[in-house]
């Protein structure tokens, strides 16, 4: 399904780069130099509270607005119109052309990136039937419920077989099922080949699918790098503990600022700086123990730290 282009670097290496991209509204620094290297062949999380700076780069990218300094790079060559017909670009605000049939809306779509007719028509009832939608082929968009809309226009962002997608709450209003094949079709596209900019609020999504994620807020990247690399800076805050005879913690563990029981298992939060390993003698002291495990933050913990640190720090 993926179109052949012009000469893609190595999956890895930098698909997308953006330099010093900046744009201010009037006295509002919207974004402020940001620098971004998205890598050929991952899914790479763009993040952010509202009004960080996400919608102003991705429109930034899609030249739907001008930045005013920096710039964007696709494959190592500046962003002109024939290089953006190798973005597929899914937007928070939908729209479709709700009085065509959906197979003639997909093949219309494709064929606008440059698949000829005939290919577009069978990339058309590909999608449809990896979607549950054959049955809908012919019906007109406007006929279909708010889900199955989405989901055609999900299929439009990727039909003529992009290099880069851009998906822009993506899984905005689905139910959990759609979501799941979704979120499937995504894996699948990645392991074809295509680079994909996932930006999202929601940070359990993010986290199950995303090999890097990037933190934008106040118009600052604050946070970028593999999840791996993420986790690594925000250290283990939690240990989780439970006894074979429901034995309580001791009220006086060193570095421990909060102890909460939930289902036989107690977890303690501990102090920054705080080595979860000190705690297990005194923890096995108390009595036999069933479970000791040291948890890294969640994805959505280390988002909320960032940002209050951020925020901690513009305000000082």
């Amino acid at each position: 399904m993926t179109t052949n282009h012009a000469t893609l670097p190595a999956v890895g290496e930098p698909l997308l780069t953006l330099r010093g991209v900046s744009k201010a509204y009037g006295t509002k620094q919207a974004v402020a130099g940001v620098d971004l290297a998205i890598p050929r062949g991952s899914i790479y999380g763009f993040l952010g509270p509202n009004g960080a700076g996400k919608t102003t780069t991705i429109r930034s990218i899609m030249n739907i607005i001008l930045p005013d300094s920096g710039e964007i790079l696709l494959a190592g060559e500046p962003l002109g119109a024939t290089a953006r017909d190798r973005i597929g670009y899914l937007p928070e605000e939908r729209g479709l052309y709700r009085k065509m049939k959906c197979v003639e809306q997909l093949a219309y779509l494709a064929e606008l990136k440059g698949v000829p007719r005939r290919e577009a028509m069978e990339r058309a009832d590909v999608w449809l039937e990896r979607l549950g939608l054959t049955e809908n082929r012919d019906k007109k968009v406007d006929t279909l419920s708010k889900g199955m809309q989405q989901k055609i226009q999900f299929a439009a962002t990727f039909i003529s077989g992009p290099d880069l997608v851009i998906l822009d709450e993506v899984f905005s209003g689905l139910d959990p099922l759609n979501i799941e094949l979704l979120r499937e079709m995504i894996l699948e596209e990645k392991e074809k080949g295509t680079t994909i900019l996932f930006s999202t609020h929601m940070l359990a999504e993010a986290e199950k699918i995303c090999d890097a994620i990037c933190l934008i807020e106040g118009g600052e990247v604050i946070l970028d790098g593999t999840l791996q690399q993420v986790r690594e800076r925000f250290p283990v805050h939690t240990v989780r503990a439970a006894w074979r005879d429901e034995t309580e913690p001791p009220t006086d563990l060193p570095g421990v600022t909060r102890r909460e029981k939930s289902e036989g298992v107690w977890e303690l939060a501990l102090a920054e700086g705080v080595v979860p390993d000190s705690l297990l003698e005194l923890l096995a002291a108390a009595g036999p123990l069933t479970l000791f495990s040291a948890n890294r933050p969640s994805l959505g913990e280390i988002f909320l730290a960032a940002v209050a640190r951020h925020r901690g720090e513009v305000a000082a």
